[in-house]
C-alpha cells in the first residue's frame, strides 16, 4: 500500500500512477465491493496544522485521526458542530477514523438538524486531482479554481474527484450542559409527529431520534447553558405531554452516552442482513419503515434519516417507489452486492453533471473507479 507522508509526495504518486487507485483513510468504513487497483492511504499525512480558538477555526491534514482533532478542540471548550459518527462498531472494523474520511463521506451525526452537515462547517480544502495537480479552495488559499465551489464539491465525493490532503473547519463552543427527553412506546408515525413538534418549537432541539424497542424510545435533546436547558426542557415536557409520559434524563453523562449510541447507530450493531442508510423528508420516514416489512430501523434527524437492517438482497430502492429520497447500501451481507449499486442511481441530467465533473477532475478515471457511477 502506498502511504505518502506529504502532499507533494501524494501528488507525485498520483501523477505517476499507471492504473486505478483505491483511496483509503483510516479503513473504518469500507465500501464492500471488490476493489480493483493499487491502495493509496493518506493515513501518514497527519497533524493539526493551524488552530485558532479565538477565530473558531481549525486546519488539519487529511490523515489526522478524528480523535486528535476532537481532543484539541475539547481542550479549548470547542467542538465540531456536526457530530461525526464512528462507524467501527456498526461496520465491524478497526483502524482509526480520520478527518479526511469524515469530509470525503460528509459524515454528519444527530446535531445536523441544528448545525448542518459536515459540508456546512467545512471552509477550506486542499486536494490532489486525478492528474496529480494540487488544488486549493476556501481557507488557506494558494491556488483557486474558479467556477466550482470545491469545498462543497469535495464533501461527500468519496475520493472520486480528488484525494484530500488538508481540510479546514469553522468550529463552535461546546455546550455547558445537555438533557434528553424520552417518550416510550410510540409507533413510528407518532414518534415522527412528536419529534416534529419539538423541532418546530422555539426551544432549540439539537437531536431528535427514534430507537426500536421493545419498548421503542423517542428522544429529543436540548443543549446550552444550564438555566436555558432547564427552562427549555420544562417547556418541551409540557408540549410533548399529549404523546404520553415524558421522562427527563438530566444526567449529562447519561445523555451524552445515549446520543453517542444514536450517532453510531448502536441498536443495529451486529444485526444480520443488509444495512441501508435512507434519506427522505421526515414526514416520509414512517412510510419507509412501513414498507420494510419486519425490518429493524433507527430514525434520526426527526425521521429524515432512516437506518434499516433488512433481509439480504431486499430491493430497498424498489420498495421506496414514489417516495423522494435516496438509499445507500452501507453494509451488505455476504453475496448481496451483485448488480446493486452502493449509491442511489442519479437521474439522467444529474448523472451527466456528475460524469462531467469526474472527467474534469479525474480525466484518466483512476480515483476509486466505478464507485459512484
Amino acid at each position: 500500500m502506498m502511504a505518502p507522508a506529504s502532499e507533494a509526495e501524494l501528488a507525485d504518486l498520483v501523477a505517476a500512477a499507471s492504473g486505478p487507485l483505491v483511496v483509503r483513510g483510516g479503513g473504518t468504513r469500507p465500501i464492500g465491493r471488490p476493489e480493483t487497483g493499487e491502495a493509496l492511504s493518506v493515513s501518514a499525512m497527519t497533524g493539526v496544522t493551524l488552530y485558532e480558538p479565538g477565530a473558531l477555526t481549525i486546519v488539519a491534514q487529511a490523515g489526522t485521526p478524528l480523535a486528535e482533532v476532537e481532543a484539541a478542540l475539547a481542550g479549548e471548550g470547542q467542538r465540531l458542530p456536526f457530530e461525526p459518527m464512528d462507524h467501527r462498531q456498526l461496520m465491524g472494523t478497526e483502524g482509526e477514523p480520520t478527518i479526511g474520511g469524515v469530509v470525503a463521506a460528509n459524515v454528519s451525526g444527530p446535531r445536523r438538524i441544528q448545525a448542518g452537515a459536515c459540508r456546512d462547517s467545512l471552509i477550506g480544502v486542499r486536494f490532489v486531482d486525478g492528474t496529480g495537480t494540487v488544488l486549493k479552495n476556501g481557507g488557506r488559499v494558494m491556488k483557486n479554481v474558479t467556477g466550482y465551489d470545491l469545498v462543497k464539491l469535495m464533501a461527500g465525493s468519496f475520493g472520486t474527484l480528488g484525494i484530500l490532503s488538508e481540510v479546514s473547519f469553522k468550529v463552535l463552543p461546546a455546550s455547558e450542559t445537555e438533557a434528553t427527553l424520552v417518550l416510550h412506546g410510540l409507533s413510528v408515525p407518532a414518534a415522527v409527529e412528536a419529534m416534529s413538534a419539538g423541532l418546530g418549537s422555539p426551544f432549540e432541539v439539537s437531536g431528535a431520534a427514534h430507537l426500536p424497542g421493545p419498548p421503542a424510545r423517542t428522544l429529543l435533546r436540548v443543549e446550552g447553558f444550564d438555566a436555558s436547558v432547564r427552562y427549555r426542557t420544562g417547556q418541551l415536557t409540557t408540549l410533548l405531554g399529549r404523546f404520553g409520559e415524558v421522562e427527563h434524563l438530566a444526567d449529562v453523562d447519561a445523555s451524552r452516552a445515549l446520543w453517542r449510541s444514536v450517532r453510531d447507530v448502536e441498536p443495529l450493531v451486529g444485526k444480520p442482513g443488509d444495512l441501508w442508510r435512507i434519506s427522505v423528508a421526515p414526514s416520509d420516514g414512517p412510510r419507509v419503515v412501513e414498507r420494510m416489512t419486519g425490518a429493524q430501523a433507527v430514525l434520526d434527524w426527526g425521521g429524515g434519516l432512516v437506518w434499516v437492517c433488512v433481509s439480504p438482497g431486499t430491493d430497498v430502492r424498489g420498495a421506496m417507489a414514489g417516495i423522494p429520497g435516496h438509499a445507500t447500501l452501507v453494509r451488505p451481507a455476504v453475496g448481496t452486492y451483485g448488480d446493486t449499486p452502493v449509491f442511489h442511481p442519479e437521474p439522467g441530467p444529474l448523472a451527466a453533471i456528475s460524469a462531467g465533473l469526474r472527467d474534469r477532475f479525474d480525466p484518466r478515471g483512476i480515483l476509486n473507479r466505478g464507485l459512484m457511477g
